[in-house]
């Protein structure tokens, strides 16, 4: 069982699994992840795996986080993406001491969402900044207690933009996200009026933490990229495990032999097998070691961490590429629109998309190992 907060009950994975099996078109349909479900997430412990333990916070170390995050892609690849968000605390590790204890005040167990592009200008205040403009790509924000929007920086952030941190309710959300895949993460667009956010409730993006706790020294943007790339390994097991059962018991309407009676059907699944299971042992094999060094109180290397930026960027394309073998083995029925496998293919094909898992990870990968600078910027 899983504790919850404030003595509230305690909760299965299995039965948030199950509940959200009987949800997932209902997300998909409304285009984000309901509140409600997202709170019975928190209720996993999800959304204080990040927060500092100073502030209540109960830490995930990296491969458990992304082994659940897995687990609920494999029933709902845009939950998993929402759930994912649960990691991106790190991401405000240089806010303000003062502003985090006044984030945490009612319990550790905050949703944050972020906007952090494009990039928009800041008028400076006497306050902080006065904020305007329109983010993409917002997921979860329908359920976040926090927001975060890109804005410019000055010669005090040596050329990195801010986060201001906002929230949701001072912003507009524009429902506009219409996709074939990822359908339920309510990507959707923030709007910004005329608000103005205190300084101290804006951080440097890629600063130096003010906490220091072994997950807030794992490189974070590494992390963005992780807890996304393993999004998509989750619908790579949902393909195949659907592609195993079903080819183990339907036969054909041309009267032709059920498909796990036909070699290649068995050859190419098996094949899919073994390429999804050997890039999740890579992905999840310099993870641990990464967090290991952490733990051992050293850093995690230039070295490590391309290990680890490589891992996931193979990983998301070794599983849509999964997804796309267990379709092409399929035959006609996975044409359908009502059919699972299309659905998965579409979900399969986002992360790998992302600029954290783009083709140019494996060139800044390469530079490093051999000894050079990373060739694309917030490589950590």
């Amino acid at each position: 069982m899983t504790r919850t907060q404030d003595g509230i009950g305690s909760v299965t994975l299995d039965e948030v699994l199950a509940e959200l099996a009987e949800r997932r078109d209902e997300f998909r349909e409304q285009r984000y992840v309901s509140p409600d479900f997202v709170a019975r997430l928190k209720q996993l412990g999800i959304y204080r795996s990040a927060t500092p333990q100073r502030f209540g916070g109960e830490t995930m170390p990296p491969a458990r986080f992304l082994d659940l995050i897995e687990r609920i892609s494999a029933v709902d690849g845009s939950t998993g993406w929402v759930a994912s968000f649960g990691s991106q605390l790190v991401y405000l590790g240089s806010l303000p001491l003062e502003a985090q204890a006044e984030l945490y005040a009612d319990g550790p167990d905050v949703v944050f969402a972020g906007a952090l592009f494009p990039v928009h200008h800041a008028t400076p205040t006497d306050r902080g900044f006065l904020v305007n403009g329109r983010w993409k790509f917002a997921s979860g924000c329908m359920a976040a207690d926090i927001v975060c929007v890109g804005i410019q920086g000055d010669d005090t952030t040596s050329g990195k933009p801010r986060g201001a941190l906002v929230r949701p309710d001072r912003l507009e959300i524009v429902q506009d996200w219409d996709v074939i895949g990822m359908q339920g993460t309510g990507s959707f667009d923030l709007v910004a009026v005329d608000v103005e956010v205190d300084r101290e409730w804006t951080f440097i993006r890629g600063g130096e933490p003010v906490i220091d706790e072994p997950l807030y020294r794992y490189p974070a943007i590494t992390y963005a990229a992780q807890v996304l790339s393993v999004v998509s390994a989750g619908v790579a097991r949902a393909a195949l495990d659907f592609a195993e059962e079903v080819g183990s018991g339907r036969a054909s309407i041309t009267g032709a032999p059920k498909l796990a009676d036909r070699a290649y059907y068995r050859a190419g699944i098996a094949e899919a097998e073994a390429t999804l299971r050997s890039a999740r042992a890579y992905f999840y094999e310099v993870t641990g070691e990464a967090w290991q060094a952490l733990v051992d109180g050293g850093e995690v290397s230039d070295v490590q961490n391309a290990h680890l930026r490589l891992s996931a960027a193979h990983l998301a394309r070794t599983a849509a590429q999964v997804v796309h073998q267990v379709v092409s083995l399929s035959g006609t029925a996975a044409i359908r629109r009502d059919h699972l496998l299309p659905a998965l293919l579409n979900d399969a094909l986002v992360p790998q998309e992302h600029a954290f898992l783009s083709p140019a990870i494996y060139d800044a990968a390469g530079a490093v190992l051999m000894g050079q600078a990373p060739t694309v910027p917030a490589f950590r």
